[in-house]
Formats: C-alpha cells, structure tokens, sequence
C-alpha cells in the first residue's frame, strides 16, 4: 500500500524518535527539517505551483523568465552576478503567505496569464504558477548561494538552467543534482543558449546532457533544449510548466521524493537489524557466569548441609541428637537463616538485604563481566557501531553485585521446613527411648532385688526372651537403626532441598540478569527495530 505524505512523514518521525541520539547528528537535523518544511508546505497555497529557475552565471535564467512571461520582468545585464534576490513572478492570488514562507520578497504579479504571443498559448493562461528566478548557484557572494539554496530546498518544480559552456560543471552534479536523485519528476534540466550551436551539437549536447543527468540518478527528469532570445523550445517548457500546474501534483512529488531521501539515508545509517543468532546460548552463559559471581554453590551447599543438620536433629538417637546441634548451621554462618525467634515461617524477612557470602574470587569476576560482554556482543550482532556501543553500555554499567547479593538474600529456601516423615521418625525415636528406659529400669530393679537376696521377682517373656530384656535391647537397637535410616533419608531430602535451592537462586539470578542486562539491552535492539522498520516504511 502507498504512503500519502502525512503517513509517510508520521513514520520518519517515529523512525527518528525511535533512534533518538545514536544517528549522525546532521542526519537527523536535516530529516527533521524534511518534514517541517512538508508540513509547512502542506499547511500554504495547494492551488499554486512554485517552479524556480535555478542555474550557474550566465546561464540564462533571467532570459529564459522572460521569454516564459512574453516580457521583460527579470532584466539581464553584462555585470556578474546579475541576480542577487529571488524575484517571483505570480499568477493566480493567495500566494503571499507561500511567497514569505519562501522568503521572496520581489514579487511581479502577472496579469493572469502567459500572454499570447509566439511562445504562448491561451493552454497556458490558467492560474496557479509562481515562477521564481534565482539568484546563480556559483555565486561569488555567498549570500547569494544561501539564497539560492533556501529556495531549491523549498520549491515544488526545480527548472536546472544550463549552458553549452557549462552544462558538465561538476559543482552542479554533485552538489546539486545527485542529491536530488529521487525528484526526476520534479526536474527539468534546460540546455539554454541553443541559437548558439548547429542542430546536430544540440543533439550531441542533449545527448550528452542526459547521459550525465541519468548518471546523477535523476530518473523521469526532462531535458530540453531551449533559446530564450530566438523562442526555440519555450513553448514546450511552457507546456510542462502549465501541465504541472494543472495536475497540481508537483508539490506532493517533490515532498515525498524529499521524505523518501532523507528515509534511505537513515535506512542506511541504520544498517541492518541484529542477527542474535547465538543470543541464547550467550544468555546462558551470562546466567551461569552470575550464578558463580553470586556465590551460588556455595549457597546449595549450605542448603544440602543444613537440611542434613536439622533432619539428623530432628531424626536422630535422642541421647545423641545434641552432637548434631553442636554443628554449626552453614546457612547462619552465609546470614541466610535468621534466628528462630524472628523466623516467621519460610518467608524470607524484608530487612534481610545483605548476605555474608564470599565474595567471588577475581577469575569469577572476570568470567562474569566475559560473560556480559558477550552477550551484549550477541545480542547486537551486526547493528551499526553506535547502536552496539550504546548497548553495551548499557550491559557493562550496571552494578551487580549488589542486586546479586539481594537475589540471593531474598530467595525462599524452605529454611524453616520440617516435613512430616521428620516428626514422625522423631516420636517413634522417643517411643523406642521410652521403651528402652522402661526396660532398662525393669532390669534395674529386677537386679536390685536379686542383690538385695530378697525374693525374686517373675518376669513375663515373649518367646524365649524376657520382656525387660526385649524393651531395653529393641529400644536401643530399633532407635539406633532408625537414626541410620532417618540419616539416610535425610541425606536424599537434603539433595532434593538442595536442588530446589538451585532453581529457585538460578530464577533470581536470572530476574537479576533480565533487568539489569539483557532488559536494558533489548531496549537499544527494539529501539533499533522499530526505527529500522519505520524508515524503510518511509523510504518505501
């Protein structure tokens, strides 16, 4: 579908917003004047079409006006240059608003028509043309030139007025015409002074002329041949002049061909979009590398180590339990557990911002900010140099250490958790203690009697064996058997706590390195995604 301009204008300024400071900064300023001017343009007489005669010294341009006039408006003269201020012939009113928008101040108004004569016809006498005369392009008074210039960046329909002498001057290709690449249907280029030449040098000039104008890319321009002081193809540029005029089309040409130029130049200048082919494993690098600059094995290894402390002291032989409380938790010793009486629960407390976690040794350090950089290097992968320095800015400033250490601080690792099988095994082990006392104590006083020589006492049996005996035996080795049990057990649950820690520490890390890194990065590369695809939407 084809862009009016508004739409068109609308998606290089998203393009621009898009790209903000990471385009050359003339670039910018000269797209951005692309549209104001369109805008203004638009916003001024739709009913007049401002044709400007521009050209070198003594190219004719004065002549060449008044001999599309039918008469003398723009008087020449021997002295160079001759032109110093546009003059404007108008016809048709309501221009005066686009007059001082072109910053023209000698104006002639023409009495509504090119006047018939020899080089006119009444086709030629609707309204609607402003015809402006420029000062030389190769002035010697720069002035002059700015002059110049402020009216070709303005005008609907360029007329490029040439000499035989002059034609293949290169500060009028380079300058003037490649620039213009894009408006070949809002140019003519005019070999003036062709009274001068035999016909078959017009035709080698004209020949030639077109070569060099094809070679600036002006595709569509018209080249002619004309004589202003013997009329020879006047009538002709009249008649594109007037047909301009009546399409009305010139102005919205020659705006577009604008807006598209400065949009290819800003493709261009944007280069091409990231290929992030390696980007995912470049992301998992980057997490692996933060997981160790965060001290995370160290932490899973707290986790496995404590989980086996609290199992074997809740588990374990209750006269032997106190050994494992002499251990000291690894955890407090990380400042990841708080103290049982500001526990609350398995939730991790606000205040606990810091942690007393090693801090990563200098080859960790450097493997992480590797790490960062070369995922900022995947992620920007053949993006236009700016734009990947910006991004990795933006990757290489963030302070990690910190969010790092707060990561860690604030993960849940189911601390305070006593699963069931825990109390379980823990009243079955002060059941089989129970037992073994009551059977111990049973003997005792079986002993004591024997020692006493007073009558013996009767104790009942199960099988063979003595209840007394059954209790005191099966109460030790049954609790000293399940504590080997409940150790192993314990051992098997701590991995799986232990494991469970990894995930949820590698999630916050890589909450840590969504925000901090790869966040900040996308921004530069979906910034840089959609100014691509609005300037080519512009330049399309």
């Amino acid at each position: 579908m084809r862009l009016d301009l508004a739409a068109r204008g609308d998606a290089l300024e998203q393009a621009l917003a898009a790209a903000g400071d990471r385009v050359p900064e003339d670039l910018r300023q000269q797209a951005e004047a692309v549209v104001r001017r369109a805008r203004e343009r638009g916003g001024l007489s739709a009913e007049h079409t401002v044709v400007a005669l521009a050209g070198a010294t003594g190219s004719g341009k004065s002549s060449l006006l008044n001999a599309l006039v039918g008469r003398e408006v723009a008087p020449p003269g021997v002295q160079r240059p001759t032109t110093s201020h546009p003059l404007a012939v108008v016809r048709g009113e309501g221009a005066g608003a686009l007059l001082d928008w072109l910053d023209v101040g000698r104006r002639v108004d023409d009495d509504g028509a090119l006047p018939a004569g020899p080089t006119t016809s009444g086709r030629h006498r609707d309204g609607g043309l402003v015809l402006l005369d420029l000062p030389d392009h190769d002035s010697i008074v720069t002035e002059h030139r700015t002059r110049a210039d402020h009216v070709v960046e303005r005008a609907d329909l360029l007329v490029w007025v040439v000499d035989p002498q002059k034609y293949a001057d290169a500060a009028l290709h380079e300058h003037y015409l490649r620039p213009l690449a894009a408006h070949g249907a809002v140019t003519v280029v005019v070999l003036n002074q062709a009274d001068r030449l035999t016909p078959d040098e017009v035709r080698a000039c004209l020949a030639d002329l077109r070569q060099l104008v094809a070679a600036d890319g002006l595709v569509g321009a018209r080249v002619l041949a004309v004589s202003a002081r013997t009329g020879q193809g006047v009538e002709e540029l009249a008649g594109l002049l007037s047909e301009a005029v009546r399409r009305r089309q010139a102005s919205v040409l020659r705006w577009e061909a604008d807006e598209r130029t400065a949009a290819a130049r800003l493709v261009d200048a944007l280069g091409w979009a990231p290929e992030r082919t390696g980007e995912v494993r470049a992301t998992r690098r980057l997490v692996d590398a933060l997981e160790q600059a965060a001290g995370v094995p160290a932490v899973v290894d707290a986790v496995r180590g404590s989980a086996r402390r609290d199992a074997q002291a809740a588990t374990g032989w209750p006269p032997t339990r106190w050994l494992a409380r002499l251990r000291r938790d690894p955890l407090r010793r990380l400042g990841l557990r708080l103290p049982a009486a500001t526990r609350t629960g398995d939730e991790p407390r606000p205040e606990l911002v810091r942690t007393s976690v090693p801090p990563p040794s200098p080859g960790v350090l450097a493997g992480a900010r590797t790490a960062v950089r070369d995922f900022a290097d995947a992620a920007v992968a053949g993006m236009p140099a700016q734009w990947a320095r910006e991004a990795r800015r933006r990757a290489t400033e963030a302070d990690l250490a910190d969010d790092l250490d707060q990561a860690v601080a604030r993960t849940r690792l189911e601390v305070g958790r006593r699963p069931l099988w825990w109390r379980v095994v823990g009243w079955l082990q002060w059941l089989l203690l129970g037992a073994a006392v009551v059977g111990l104590a049973w003997l005792g006083l079986m002993a004591a009697v024997t020692y006493l020589q007073l009558p013996a006492m009767g104790a009942p049996r199960w099988g063979e064996v003595p209840v007394p005996t059954a209790l005191a035996v099966g109460g030790i080795v049954a609790g000293l058997l399940l504590a080997l049990v409940a150790r192993l057990l314990g051992a098997v649950g701590a991995r799986r706590r232990a494991a469970r820690a990894r995930r949820a520490l590698r999630s916050a890390v890589e909450g840590v390195a969504l925000t901090r890194i790869v966040e900040p990065v996308a921004e530069v590369v979906t910034a840089h995604g959609t100014a691509l695809a609005a300037a080519r939407r512009a330049a399309s």
